[in-house]
């Protein structure tokens, strides 16, 4: 077992997480509690972006609409790239200080970067995030570009994490179908059968389009507890249509970029009846992913992790639609906010033996793939 760090910048925009775990690439070490429950996979940490920083990550993400290969770094790419690598490091050299460790203590960074641009059809994905000056920096080994190899490979580029809830399941005991919701700025399942046989894919967005009506309305980063959302009517028509789009009928794997579906089809209405509708979109396309579930491989359990497990009304909803099956990743001792962090730290590890982090029934690449660029001190 080695330890390794896992940083994630995610499509909410709101700061960097850092988590540590211990692994051989392959299992998980955990700290049990009960029968049920994990009690802790290592430290984590949070370092947010302040309000200007937010604003040029924002940026960043419309000019990168430019973008026509991998390397390009139109408009404010380079200084939202150069602050995106300092603020990582910065993270780390922070997270070490606080938990009394080293750079010889850590095997790996997993850096997963910011992605601006995501378009698997066309082979392009990128993620911002300077691999190398990071790795010189903090003085550790960096795997970075974690994407790229599943993309060159004609896969989906995302999601990535699913081998990681399925060695979390094993590791926590878990038998019988189960289906782990990551809730960011879009949302993705990863569904786990009876012989622990893997399917996963974006289900549709998530926080994304609720934030960024909330910043268009009043000026706020997200809809703090669901609150607004759950002062509003949802506009019944408007959900029904977007559950047409064809993106929900399509045959997983399958993964969304950010910018898929716009808060602005929402702009006819009130803040509130907007939220409310944008929030209860997210839920229906959630409980939409089990059309692509066998009847006799229902999970018996969702757990369900990220920042949307913050939205009180998001949950509420989730909860009427698929009913006690649904569990908070908190309550079972696995961490709702740094699920995928620690997913980075394990695939770093995996990448560093050598091993696949994404498959066919992940990703849709055409055979289980490696990935992930080292980069030393």
């Amino acid at each position: 077992m080695r330890r390794a760090i896992g940083l994630m910048s995610g499509t909410s925009l709101d700061g960097i997480d850092v988590a540590l775990i211990e692994s051989d690439g392959e299992s998980v070490r955990v700290l049990r509690k009960g029968n049920d429950q994990v009690a802790a996979l290592g430290p984590t940490g949070y370092r947010e972006y302040a309000q200007a920083e937010r604003a040029l990550l924002s940026r960043a993400l419309r000019d990168a609409e430019a973008v026509a290969a991998r390397t390009d770094r139109p408009g404010c790419l380079p200084e939202a790239e150069a602050f995106l690598t300092d603020a990582h490091a910065e993270a780390v050299e922070a997270f070490l200080s606080d938990n009394t460790l080293t750079p010889a203590d850590i095997a790996a960074i997993g850096f997963h970067g910011q992605t601006v641009l995501h378009r698997p059809r066309e082979k392009l994905t990128v993620q911002i995030g300077d691999g190398a000056a990071l790795a010189r920096r903090l003085g550790i080994p960096v795997v970075a570009d974690l994407r790229a190899e599943d993309v060159a490979r004609g896969g989906q580029g995302a999601p990535l994490v699913p081998v990681f809830h399925r060695a979390l399941a094993q590791a926590a005991g878990y038998a019988g179908p189960l289906a782990v919701l990551n809730i960011g700025g879009v949302a993705n399942v990863t569904l786990i059968d009876s012989k622990g046989n893997l399917l996963a894919f974006d289900t549709g967005p998530g926080n994304a389009p609720i934030n960024d009506w909330m910043k268009e309305r009043e000026g706020v980063a997200y809809d703090a507890g669901g609150a607004r959302a759950a002062g509003g009517q949802i506009d019944e028509a408007l959900v029904a249509w977007l559950l047409t789009h064809p993106y929900f009928e399509r045959t997983p794997p399958k993964s969304l970029d950010r910018h898929w579906f716009s808060h602005k089809l929402a702009g006819h209405l009130s803040t509130a009846d907007g939220a409310a509708t944008l929030t209860a979109f997210a839920a229906r396309a959630i409980r939409k992913s089990l059309d692509h579930v066998s009847s006799d491989e229902q999970p018996m359990r969702w757990i369900v992790a990220g920042g949307g497990t913050r939205n009180l009304t998001l949950m509420a909803m989730l909860g009427d639609l698929l009913g006690d099956r649904l569990v908070n990743a908190d309550t079972l001792g696995w961490s709702a906010d740094y699920l995928e962090a620690q997913a980075f730290a394990y695939l770093a590890l995996r990448s560093l033996e050598g091993l696949p982090i994404t498959y066919p029934s992940t990703t849709g690449v055409s055979a289980p793939a490696p990935g992930g660029v080292l980069h030393h001190p």
